[in-house]
């Protein structure tokens, strides 16, 4: 091999490890905080001073095919559920017959529509905005024990789910507090994209339950969504985050810019979520807000693009060449290109270590067509995720161009609605 050859090669290498170095010591520091995150959210029955203690509100827009579990879920939930705003914004394929049909059921269920979209703002924190109104309008909710738990269509709430989640509030002190659901997916090409996606959202903004986050790291997840009322009215309602496509994020990180404390928590006992159909249906939709652009400025998204480069999308196709140079040509390598291959090779023993730990946030499921029955029995249930999971990490160069392309684009369409404006 000629020196100038040797030159380039030990160049591309000394640039690589420029680039994963730094990148791996700060993922190595966000991770090294999960030894010590908070357990799991348990479901627990209602003392009786919770009675009448939440509000809850749901947004919906042509949710027909996914709501009633929704609904099934949160008439399950005891005393603490004062009511329930169904927010709805003119939807067309039976969803207000749904929520109707509940409410014959359960007098706590209130359908309202919402006025047409102002300009600057996007449609769900819009929904969740003129609920918050009505029910301060309705009760007058201003006192710092009252509570408002937004909700989306496609969870599913397990019984003692709203207790369990303000008595955690109450005890340990948040303003505002999220959750992290228990994940259903149903098809090979979800199962497959949908972790490394997720995972991108972990190389960011660190584990589930870490309570020592700044302001601009905060995560949450506006599917379980819960924030004192008399914060809420504080940060003028959802205003602060009404041209967000990631508005509890951004919400989120105002309040704690603020100095309210809040707090992102693993729910995956009380919560479950079925989001998209699909591979495509995952990668259209999620990757339309998984960048967070919204909720930060260019240079975090510039910084969180760099570390995802480096810690997701490099290791796999860097560790693959190298192997595959080294195993033809052995009296190739050089001290560069075995240190290269060694960060590699530990990245990706990180990711398939992380794998097994998301594992239990995902329903594992057994059966045909999607008709499958659910099998929780035991911590080893991991075992019964389908292979597709396991293979993820195939897909994690894909996820990290995911997240680029959509750092570079700003969403006209989101949920069946068009905002033209925003192109």
């Amino acid at each position: 091999m000629n020196l100038d050859l040797l030159t380039l090669q030990g160049g591309i290498f000394a640039g690589l490890l420029l680039i994963q170095t730094p990148a791996t010591a700060i993922l190595l520091s966000r991770l090294s905080k999960g030894a010590s995150r908070r357990p799991p959210i348990e479901p627990l029955s209602p003392t009786p001073e919770l009675l009448g203690a939440v509000s809850v509100i749901v947004p919906t827009l042509n949710e027909a095919h996914r709501i009633s579990p929704c609904l099934a879920g949160l008439s399950r939930q005891s005393y603490e559920v004062r009511e329930i705003i169904v927010v709805d914004s003119h939807s067309q394929d039976g969803t207000p017959e749904l929520v109707k049909a509940a409410q014959q059921k359960d007098p706590r269920f209130r359908l309202i529509t919402d006025s047409p979209l102002p300009p600057g703002w996007v449609g769900r924190p819009w929904a969740l905005h003129n609920g918050f109104l009505h029910i301060l309008e309705s009760q007058g909710l201003d006192t710092s024990g009252e509570w408002i738990l937004g909700i989306d269509a496609d969870t599913q709430p397990g019984p003692g789910l709203v207790a369990g989640l303000v008595r955690v509030a109450e005890v340990e002190g948040y303003d505002l507090v999220s959750l992290s659901p228990r994940f259903i997916l149903k098809y090979p090409g979800e199962w497959w994209l949908q972790p490394a996606l997720l995972l991108t959202l972990l190389y960011r903004c660190g584990t589930v339950g870490d309570t020592t986050q700044k302001p601009e790291r905060i995560m949450a997840n506006g599917q379980c969504f819960l924030c004192r009322s008399s914060v809420l009215s504080k940060l003028g309602g959802y205003t602060s985050a009404k041209s967000s496509f990631c508005d509890d994020v951004t919400l989120s990180r105002n309040a704690a810019a603020a100095g309210f404390k809040v707090g992102f928590l693993d729910g995956r006992q009380v919560l479950k979520v079925r989001m998209y159909e699909g591979a495509i249906e995952t990668w259209n939709e999620w990757g339309r807000s998984l960048d967070l652009k919204d909720a930060c400025n260019p240079g975090q998204l510039w910084g969180d693009l760099w570390l995802l480069l480096a810690v997701q999308g490099l290791p796999l196709p860097v560790s693959c060449f190298l192997a595959a140079g080294i195993s033809s040509a052995p009296s190739a390598l050089t001290p560069l290109m075995a240190t290269a291959l060694g960060l590699n090779l530990f990245l990706l023993a990180i990711r398939f270590a992380l794998l097994l730990a998301l594992a239990p946030s995902y329903e594992a499921f057994s059966g045909e067509g999607g008709k499958a029955k659910a099998k929780r029995k035991n911590y080893f249930d991991f075992l019964l995720l389908p292979i597709y999971f396991y293979l993820s990490p195939l897909a994690d160069p894909l996820a990290v161009a995911r997240i680029f392309i959509s750092a570079m684009k700003t969403p006209t369409q989101w949920r069946g609605r068009l905002y033209p404006d925003r192109g």
